[in-house]
């Protein structure tokens, strides 16, 4: 693969990666403006609890995608199961567009919600593994860390345009009462719409040397293959566990904390997550070009060692934070400390397996455990509240970076991800 194609492929990888996270993440963004129109009305945290409930089961789609697809791409291509996982995203967002209230419809409009979700999920399953697979494999060997930066500018741009749509809804373009009675569709429109492009680009991606040098019969992987491999996707679940909780408390459940508990008006909110979102992006290929020079593990363990004990503390003066900008502080120190682990895991899993198998044993695992941990983040926070022990959820997220860190102490300093990578990943 040439210099060109290879720039190419990054730039469709990245585009469909941005346009998959929009898709998904428009639901979070825009949940306090929808979820009175799916479900019975009441007390606010109730109905934010129902959304948050469907947000968390679109994530046990994901192990299915990440299943299927994963497979797909380590059988017929990461180019295929890239361009499926798109479609399928957008049939998910179109399918909530167009959805009717429960008003209009009853309890068929949390159903066919779900449903949408369901399917989402299922495509971000497999997005994850595919992408990730991709941008390690057309990556220079020296260069890897700062390429895999970029999957989360990527996931992260998508949660970002998300939210800037909602600022321009909420100061430029509409009312409050307009946003929430048909407003908030508008960005799952756009979102489906926006497959025709990510379509087409993906079509012209070229396939990775490495799935093309390793793709014979004999070679083939699969779940029984992926067994073989115990110990890479035990090590994937357990990196995984603290990072996905980290990132989703401090990237989606936020924006609810800082105005359902905080008391910050939705906007001022809003504007705290966006902006935090615009320094965590930048920081990605920083770190990732960091890992480069130094190696793997000591971004790991920064993460581990910072969320294992700086979160309950942090957590603590957040809960009595009164200013904007001492909440946005707060909130860029937790992303980080996370981005030692947003930054690189990408490339940290996709290196631990050969080239036959690396699609779904990045996919599998990883989707596994988003879908068990990640996805029920905000419905752990939010059901602390309910029950009147918000600050358990500060220890709730430490224990989980205790996994991380522990599983990154265990990694032998001859595994890959102790030392910068040099030479090709193992095929």
């Amino acid at each position: 693969m040439n210099t060109a194609q290879r720039i190419r492929g990054i730039v469709a990888g990245s585009a469909g990666n941005l346009l998959e996270y929009f898709d998904w993440y428009v639901y979070s963004s825009f949940t306090i403006y929808f979820a009175h129109a799916f479900f019975p009305h009441g007390n606010p945290t109730v109905e934010l609890l129902n959304a948050a409930a469907v947000f968390a089961v679109g994530f046990f789609m994901r192990p299915v995608g990440g299943w299927l697809l994963g497979m797909a791409a380590d059988r017929y291509g990461r180019r295929s199961a890239l361009t499926i996982s798109v479609l399928t995203m957008c049939l998910g967002s179109l399918a909530i567009a167009v959805c009717p209230t429960y008003d209009q419809i009853g309890l068929a409009a949390p159903l066919l919600l779900l449903i949408a979700r369901l399917l989402q999920g299922l495509s971000l399953g497999g997005e994850y593994g595919a992408s990730a697979t991709y941008l390690a494999e057309v990556a220079t060997p020296e260069h890897r860390g700062f390429w895999s930066g970029f999957l989360y500018v990527t996931l992260v741009m998508g949660q970002l345009l998300a939210l800037v749509l909602l600022l321009l809804m909420q100061y430029v373009l509409l009312t409050p009462q307009q946003i929430a009675s048909w407003g908030w569709r508008v960005p799952f429109l756009m979102g489906a719409l926006g497959a025709v492009l990510v379509f087409w680009l993906r079509r012209q991606m070229t396939e990775s040397d490495s799935f093309k040098n390793a793709h014979t019969e004999e070679e083939k992987g699969g779940i029984r293959v992926l067994l073989h491999h115990w110990r890479a996707v035990l090590t994937v679940c357990g990196l995984t566990l603290g990072g996905t909780v980290a990132f989703y408390t401090y990237t989606i459940y936020m924006q609810k904390y800082l105005a359902n508990t905080l008391g910050f008006p939705k906007e001022t909110a809003t504007l705290i997550s966006t902006a935090s979102l615009v320094v965590f992006a930048a920081m990605q290929p920083v770190f990732g070009a960091i890992s480069d020079k130094i190696g793997r593990k000591p971004l790991l363990l920064f993460f581990g060692f910072g969320a294992t004990f700086g979160t309950i503390p942090l957590l603590h003066v957040l809960a009595t934070a009164s200013s904007p900008w001492v909440a946005f502080g707060l909130i860029v120190t937790a992303l980080f400390i996370a981005s030692g682990y947003t930054s690189i895991n990408a490339i940290v899993k996709a290196e631990l397996f050969p080239t036959r198998i690396r699609a779904l044993g990045v996919a599998l695992p990883y989707a596994l455990t988003v879908s068990i941990f990640g996805g029920t983040t905000e419905y752990i926070a939010l059901w602390c509240k309910q029950i009147g022990h918000e600050n358990w959820f500060a220890g709730y997220v430490s224990i989980c970076a205790a996994v991380t860190l522990f599983t990154v102490l265990r990694l032998k300093q001859a595994d890959r991800i102790s030392a910068p990578a040099t030479a090709p990943a193992r095929s």
